[in-house]
């Protein structure tokens, strides 16, 4: 019978080492710790040929977090698949810089929304640093929302909401003007820019999660131009958006009445997430 330890070195020869030990941990159960004990172990043939297939999509190009159905986000273990974008560095910081937010604010109760959620990452991340606030997630997309709902339940995340519905169409009336945060990552890749995506975005991930449209500002016109009425005072907006929008969103926030908008760099040194605030 092959053993764990031989699984992995097949699987290492294909995919590499290290996305051979995500496939492995996720069809054994075994964490690095269990590792020295459990490499000499057998696993079972439904196992072994799980294994197999997974390598095998992997091969065929199919992105390493789909293939083992979920994928960390700070602190949070999140189902992903094909239905909602995979959660990357980008948005996290994000959500850390939406903390440096509610900070600023005090937030600790309120309300807070999380628009176009996709996986949930942000929602959930948001609600695990602020216990006490009310959480709204909303998503047009019936199947990135199931996907949301399931990581809520995973999370037994009691403050989010996930409704349905494009945009701030999804909130209650009642939420006008009461939201002491919005945050978002819409889409922002133009349609001329798809070509210059990596394959294994565009074959696998959401098109609709992706593409704004011709200009790739179009679902950021829509957030930024009905934040300020959703608003509190104060209160703030934080989306994410590429390196190259950066004056044009500045200026899309100023023009819809923000007080102050600005653009802060990511990990990498360049201009990734707008700061809107009212107030």
């Amino acid at each position: 019978m092959t053993r764990w330890r031989e699984l992995r070195a097949e699987a290492a020869t294909v995919v590499g080492d290290r996305e051979a030990r995500f496939i492995v941990e996720e069809v054994s159960g075994f964490g690095s710790a269990e590792w020295i004990d459990a490499a000499d172990t057998d696993p079972t043939w439904r196992q072994a040929a799980r294994l197999r297939a997974m390598v095998d999509r992997r091969v065929q190009g199919e992105p390493l977090q789909y293939v083992l159905g979920s994928w960390s986000f700070r602190s949070l273990d999140l189902m992903v698949d094909p239905r909602v974008l995979i959660p990357r560095p980008e948005t996290e910081w994000v959500v850390e810089i939406a903390l440096d937010e509610c900070v600023r604010l005090d937030l600790g109760r309120g309300a807070v929304a999380d628009l176009g959620t996709g996986s949930g990452a942000i929602a959930l991340a948001l609600a695990a640093a602020l216990p006490a606030a009310a959480v709204w997630a909303t998503d047009v997309s019936d199947d990135a929302l199931a996907v949301a709902r399931a990581n809520v339940a995973g999370c037994a995340a009691r403050n989010v909401r996930v409704v349905a519905g494009s945009w701030f169409e999804a909130l209650p009336a009642e939420l006008r003007g009461e939201l002491a945060l919005i945050v978002s990552n819409p889409p922002y890749v133009a349609e001329h820019e798809v070509a210059d995506l990596p394959a294994v975005v565009v074959d696998h991930e959401p098109r609709g999660a992706l593409v704004a449209g011709p200009t790739g500002l179009e679902a950021l016109t829509v957030v930024i131009d009905a934040a300020p009425e959703w608003l509190c005072t104060p209160g703030t907006l934080v989306c994410e958006i590429a390196p190259h929008q950066a004056d044009a969103v500045t200026e899309l926030a100023l023009t819809a009445g923000f007080d102050d908008a600005f653009v802060r760099l990511d990990l990498t040194g360049r201009p990734r997430v707008l700061v809107a605030r009212r107030g």
